[in-house]
């Protein structure tokens, strides 16, 4: 699988990048199985960015991808990098009680993540959102303190703006930003993207297929568990999930045309993102079957011309979207502009 640096100063991962997220937590019952043989056919595949956080089922997510790397071949397990996100604070009953950036704190979530991770350094780590009441300064000189010990690679960010973008650089080196970005959510085109490309920070883009929405398979009439987050989600509520599931009919057509699935070519146009924009960008896909990561990795094969881009996004124009990308509650957390 094709390679790329994930930023000047980040360390090289696949074109792809996998989010275990979904493998545990707020998309409604997973195979445990099956998720570990996703990850194990990922590794195989040459997919070498394994995604997660300390907070997805409250440690599951991370013990999870423990298990995975330890049942793993030993060539795969040494080629996989661990990115994960810290901060967020739960309840027993699931419940969110906002973020801790506190210099502290940070240590003391590394310390548990590699304990669960059952490895002895994090690639990538950062915080899932930025605490208000902790300068980032503070957040990231911690993060810098467990790279110079060796219990880190590389400091990331995650749903940040332009200016803590610049703050957190001047501190330290920053190799990645984690934030969404697909068809239907491109607000950080304006400034985050190009504030990354500046400063030589590479991308992950999260919910490259929307959480499901413009992947093809989502339909109309789906009934969502209690459980799952999207049953909360703006997006696919009511007349707002009619209007986007609009959109993916538009996208289906060019897929149809061009002989592949509705998945793919949302997948294919992030990827095609780097190059227009001057950045380094690595989608992450949160296949939880190895099904779905089979048509993920199709992606890589599908060349999008000027002239496809064109007829993409004329299908499914920037800010075409129906309703925000989390509710009201959650989009207070986000520092992100988009």
């Amino acid at each position: 699988m094709r390679t790329l640096t994930l930023g000047t100063t980040g360390p090289r991962t696949s074109a792809l990048g996998l989010g275990c997220m979904g493998m545990s937590a707020l998309y409604g019952e997973a195979d445990r199985t099956e998720s570990i043989a996703t990850i194990h056919a990922a590794l195989e595949a040459g997919v070498t960015l394994l995604d997660t956080g300390d907070f997805y089922a409250m440690g599951h997510n991370e013990l999870l991808i423990g298990e995975a790397l330890r049942t793993a071949p030993a060539a795969r397990r040494e080629q996989a990098l661990t990115s994960v996100k810290f901060g967020a604070l739960r309840d027993p009953d699931g419940g969110w009680s906002g973020y801790d950036g506190r210099p502290a704190a940070v240590k003391n979530f590394a310390a548990y993540s590699l304990q669960r991770l059952g490895v002895d350094h994090i690639d990538i780590y950062r915080i899932a959102r930025i605490d208000p009441d902790v300068p980032v300064e503070e957040t990231v000189g911690a993060i810098a303190e467990l790279v110079e010990k060796g219990h880190v690679r590389h400091i990331g960010l995650s749903e940040v703006g332009a200016e803590t973008i610049r703050r957190a650089a001047a501190t330290a080196p920053i190799s990645d930003l984690q934030i969404e970005y697909s068809l239907i959510s491109r607000g950080i085109e304006a400034r985050i993207l190009p504030t990354a490309a500046e400063l030589g920070i590479g991308v992950t883009a999260y919910g490259v297929l929307s959480r499901g929405l413009i992947s093809g398979h989502f339909t109309r009439d789906r009934k969502l568990a209690a459980n799952d987050f999207r049953a909360m989600s703006p997006r696919f509520q009511g007349e707002n999930l009619d209007r986007n599931l609009d959109l993916v009919d538009a996208l289906r057509k060019i897929a149809d045309e061009k002989g592949v699935s509705v998945a793919q070519t949302a997948i294919a146009w992030v990827l095609a993102q780097g190059p227009r924009h001057g950045a380094a960008v690595v989608p992450l896909v949160g296949a939880r079957r190895r099904d779905r990561l089979a048509e993920a990795l199709g992606a890589l094969d599908v060349t999008l011309d000027a002239g496809d881009l064109a007829a993409i996004e004329a299908a499914v124009p920037a800010d075409a979207a129906a309703g925000a990308r989390y509710p009201q509650a959650q989009m207070a957390h986000l520092d992100s502009e988009h």
